[in-house]
This record gives structure tokens, sequence and C-alpha cells, in this order.
């Protein structure tokens, strides 16, 4: 994790884009964009990392403000999305990690790039396992993100079915097998890992919103 291959950096963290959509993302090593992708995604970079505080830096609350809809409320979805993007894990996105983090986004990137983000996602306490009370507590995020209200004897239902059914080995947690295995069964799971207008940015790229709709409460609707 961390691991760049450059540290060349301009003013603002600005690393040259041609760096940037050469290197080979750590994590995921086949998310790269392309150059002119770089620099439209830098436009979009100085504008949410100035929109609270104008330090070339993306702080928590303004990577709420621009990609969750629910911005004035706390969201653990929220605040996993903003952790996993901040590799370096010093409390801000600097322009680097936005791109990396931001590639697996995109609709060239590989499924399985889009499976391992997700089960680090619901990995909340970095186990190397997604245990009940995790998923559970994704869940509520997710609900709570989408505006979605539901019983707490329709919740319990959900995340009992959700981890039965990803709990192969009936250990009492999900590895990273199983949690494959359960996506490509179950593909609405990552349906937000595509944003499909990453693929034709341009220098006017807009503002865009992280949607957490839960369409199918029967398998979370990621």
């Amino acid at each position: 994790m961390g691991c760049f291959c450059s540290k060349k950096a301009k003013t603002l963290g600005y690393e040259e884009p041609t760096i940037l959509a050469a290197e080979t993302p750590c994590e995921y090593p086949s998310s790269n964009v392309t150059v002119s992708e770089v620099e439209a995604l830098y436009e979009l970079f100085k504008k949410l990392s100035s929109s609270i505080i104008d330090d070339g830096l993306i702080h928590k609350e303004e990577f709420q403000l621009a990609l969750f809809r629910n911005r004035n409320r706390r969201n653990l979805f929220a605040d996993r999305i903003f952790d996993l993007f901040d590799v370096k894990r010093n409390g801000v996105i600097d322009f680097g990690e936005f791109v990396r983090s931001l590639g697996v986004f995109h609709p060239n990137a590989p499924i399985d790039d889009k499976i391992a983000f997700t089960f680090r996602l619901y990995d909340l306490r970095r186990t190397g396992y997604i245990e009940r009370e995790e998923l559970k507590e994704m869940v509520l995020a997710l609900l709570h993100e989408s505006d979605l209200i539901l019983s707490d004897d329709v919740i319990e239902t959900i995340v009992d079915k959700t981890f039965n059914e990803a709990d192969a080995k009936n250990d009492g947690r999900i590895d990273q097998d199983e949690w494959k295995e359960f996506v490509l069964k179950n593909p609405s799971l990552i349906k937000n890992m595509t944003l499909p207008y990453l693929k034709d940015i341009t220098l006017a790229f807009p503002s865009f919103v992280v949607s957490t709709e839960v369409e199918d409460s029967e398998n979370m609707g990621f």
C-alpha cells in the first residue's frame, strides 16, 4: 500500500500526467487511465480540493460534500470510501491518490479489481475477512445513505441471507475467494463500482455523485 513508483510532484501535489498514466497502481494493476484523462481529473481535483480549504488536498468534508448525496450526515460508507482513497492514511487525499484510487471505478477496470475494492470496503477491521457484524454495519450504512427505511427484522434477514450464501465454508467469516464467488453470482453488488462517464472524460468533466441506492434489498443492491 502506498508503494508508488514516482515521488515527483509539482505544486498542490500534482504529478506529471504521463507518470500517473504510465504507472502501475499497486493495489489495482490494470486500472490505468490515459494522459488526457489524468489531465481532466486534475481539473476536477482542483475543484474538490478547494471547495472548503484551498490547500491542494481533498479533506474528508470536501470528499463527502462532492461525492455523496446525504452531505450533512456522517456515514460509514462515505468514511470507508475516503479511507480507501487515503492510501497514505494521513487524513487527506492528494492528486496521485485520487487518480490511482478512482481508476478502479473506470469502465475498463477489470472486474477482479472492483471486487477486491469492495472486499476491502466491507473488511472494516482490516483482518482479511468480512465478519457478520461488519457486513451488517455496511448494510446499515448503505440504507442510511439511500434513505431507505427497513425494519430491524428485514435488515437481519438481509444480513443473514447474504452472509449464509457468501460464507461457503461455514466458518463464520467471508474470505476473499468466497467474496469473489458471491459477487460473481450477484453482480449488482458492484454495480456502483463503475462510473460510466469516466470513459469519456474531458476537461469539462462534471461533478459526480457516488450513488448508493439499494435497489435490491435481497442482495443489498450495492
